[in-house]
């Protein structure tokens, strides 16, 4: 199984234009999206071509093929555009012998962690900025962010395929950060 993550769109319509294409170019199975989608929120500049309700329109295209958790900055009214869940505050997916705990980031993260085994994969958003490392057994698995990358990350998303999770540039296609998993 092959699985794109990506997490803060933010509402940029650019950054889900290039994150879909590269999602239709992988071929992957399913889309997790790790939260905060349509709103830029307060602490944020709006991102290029700030559209949110483009934005929703393009993601209920997918919706068949989306697992979505909600991020510090998704509402009910966010929920009103779009065609997929995206209230729930986490989600797992169960792999042969590994399991994704899917969150945003802002309640569970790598310094607040939810009940894991070794070798489970903590999958989050919301500091956007990359990461793909092992850290006291856990995999901490963050994609970076599709329109409002930090820490001088270009934008970007995850992929996990063959038993590697990888961080790749939206500009590049380049591999940002990589992982093994026990998949």
């Amino acid at each position: 199984m092959k699985l794109l993550f990506a997490a803060d769109i933010h509402g940029s319509l650019a950054g889900a234009r290039q994150m879909l294409a590269a999602y239709d170019a992988s071929r992957a199975d399913w889309l997790i999206l790790l939260g905060d989608l349509l709103y830029h929120g307060p602490r944020n500049a709006l991102p290029q071509e700030y559209r949110p309700a483009d934005v929703a329109a393009l993601l209920n295209n997918y919706s068949d093929r989306i697992i979505a958790v909600r991020g510090n900055c998704d509402s009910e009214v966010d929920q009103m555009l779009l065609n997929f869940p995206i209230t729930a505050p986490w989600q797992q997916v169960l792999l042969e012998r590994t399991r994704l705990f899917l969150t945003h980031g802002h309640l569970y993260n790598p310094d607040a962690r939810p009940p894991m085994r070794q070798g489970d994969v903590l999958a989050y958003g919301h500091t956007h900025i990359p990461q793909a490392a092992e850290a006291e057994g856990i995999i901490c698995f963050n994609p970076g962010s599709v329109s409002l990358p930090k820490g001088g990350f270009p934008p970007s998303y995850g992929l996990l395929e063959n038993g590697t999770l990888r961080v790749v540039s939206l500009e590049t296609s380049e591999t940002i950060a990589q992982v093994a998993i026990n998949h």
